[in-house]
């Protein structure tokens, strides 16, 4: 399959009818610079090839005859294969544990600590959960060489990553991005079924990555998890990422297979943006969309105006250029905030299904500073690439400013997110600002769409564009000004 003469990037599968040397994986990323060698790494490549597939899966699709059809949650136009089913058989046994393991009844601040409890009680049953739930011959694929490692090993390593810290008792983005890679490993191993482009990939974020982030938030809500490194009230959400990504997806404009992913516009039925501030929008929706979904779980958990809980989300309510801008913006920041922040990848582990070694075909990420927001001092592991160009440490956690974080109104957080420029035309809230000292991305390649060959990493500002602010008739609630 090609798009517009190029070929459409797929997650590569092993070869069966060849050897393959599984990995145990294990801990790279130790320093800030680290992070650069991994945004240069076949995993990172694999990660963002495989991100991409599930999302351009999830935009409406167009067909000859000019109809649409869209991919709402509990549709019945997806048909969930064997091992989909069987993920889902995984994640029901998961829930399970929760009635064995009920949360503390004692007065706690901060995560209840039953939540080691329920690790344990994971990490004791997660070898033969897996057995249980799926194919042997997948599991027990084993290296040639002497020491055996299978490919449970590497599987394994990232479903037990996938479910929170029960040290730490939180959860965040990199416990989902450990989830995204349990899933990739199995496709890679020829776990999913060969089908047409897209359908497979529907199947997997419907009905596996759905149920998985419906699950995650019971633990949340039973356990009170923290958020894992979270910005705080200066991210886009203290938990989770992904459905942000193919939540807008399913509200951007219909493709067909050979279209490119569009970079704006909105399905004609499709809720407006600024419906995220509106409890009634946002109930209606969460029941057949992953953004509203997201955005209704921050309203079970927090209290209070939304642009002051969750201002970054509000300034993104405002863009009028639709859902594909919304979805290309999200996949920048997804790279920007994910993907290239050391407190997020440091438990990354790397095996062979994703692996460490650099990727021939990257590009070196520029001096950033999302790829400082670590410890530094030790030498970039020899086989990681040339070594990183990162400058001096910045303040503690610090992050490209948001558009709005120079305006004077306060003092500025002590964590700043990516800028969100392509976000800009909400002018109507108190932290509102044209002003931005984020480091220009000019020059740098656009890695949002679907991928023709290798990946490298895209940096804010996402777009220099910025839309009009909604009409104050028709428009979200407009914050105070004080």
């Amino acid at each position: 399959m090609e798009t517009d003469g190029r070929h459409v990037r797929v997650l590569p599968t092993l070869d069966s009818s060849t050897s393959h040397v599984f990995k145990k994986p294990v801990k790279k990323i130790h320093e800030s610079q680290d992070v650069s060698a991994f945004l240069t790494s076949k995993a990172y490549t694999d990660i963002m090839t495989f991100l991409l597939q599930l999302n351009r899966s999830m935009f409406p699709e167009k067909y000859n005859d000019g109809t649409t059809q869209s991919w709402p949650l509990n549709t019945e136009e997806v048909q969930f294969s064997a091992p989909v089913r069987q993920l889902q058989n995984l994640l029901s046994k998961l829930e399970d544990i929760i009635t064995e393991v009920p949360p503390d009844t004692g007065p706690r601040r901060f995560g209840n600590i039953s939540f080691r409890k329920w690790h344990e009680v994971l990490e004791e049953r997660a070898s033969g959960l897996l057995k249980e739930c799926l194919p042997a011959e997948l599991l027990e694929r084993r290296s040639a060489e002497a020491d055996g490692v299978t490919a449970e090993a590497e599987l394994k390593a990232y479903f037990l990553g996938s479910w929170g810290s029960g040290q730490r008792l939180d959860y965040g983005t990199g416990h989902e991005l450990s989830f995204l890679a349990f899933l990739g490993s199995i496709w890679k191993l020829n776990g999913f079924p060969k089908s047409d482009p897209g359908i497979e990939e529907r199947a997997i974020v419907l009905g596996v990555i759905e149920p998985y982030l419906e699950l995650v938030r019971l633990l949340i809500k039973t356990y009170t998890l923290e958020p894992a490194g979270s910005h705080g009230v200066w991210g886009l959400d203290d938990h989770a990422f992904i459905p942000y990504i193919f939540g807008s997806a399913q509200l951007s404009p219909a493709i067909n297979s050979t279209d490119l992913t569009p970079e704006e516009g909105s399905m004609p039925d499709a809720p407006d943006p600024g419906g995220i501030v509106k409890p009634n929008i946002v109930e209606r929706e969460r029941k057949t969309n992953l953004y509203f979904s997201a955005v209704g779980f921050i309203y079970d958990v927090k209290k209070g105006p939304f642009w002051e809980h969750s201002p970054m989300l509000y300034d993104i309510s405002g863009i009028r250029a639709g859902w594909g801008k919304i979805n290309k913006g999200m996949i920048k920041m997804y790279n920007a905030e994910v993907l290239s922040k050391f407190p997020v990848v440091q438990h990354f582990p790397f095996g062979s299904l994703f692996s460490w070694d650099r990727d021939p075909y990257a590009l070196a990420p520029p001096s950033t500073v999302h790829t400082t927001s670590g410890p530094q001092g030790r030498p970039v592991v020899p086989d990681a690439g040339p070594p990183s160009s990162a400058g001096a440490r910045p303040n503690v956690d610090s992050g490209t400013k948001a558009p709005w974080a120079t305006s004077g109104a306060g003092t500025r957080a002590p964590i700043a997110p990516t800028a969100a420029p392509w976000a800009a035309g909400r002018r109507d809230g108190p932290l509102a600002s044209s002003s931005t000292n984020a480091p220009s991305a000019a020059g740098l390649p656009d890695t949002s769409r679907l991928p023709p060959g290798p990946m490298a990493p895209t940096r804010a500002p996402w777009a220099s564009s910025q839309a009009p602010a909604p009409p104050g008739g028709d428009g979200p609630t407009k914050a105070p000004l004080g």
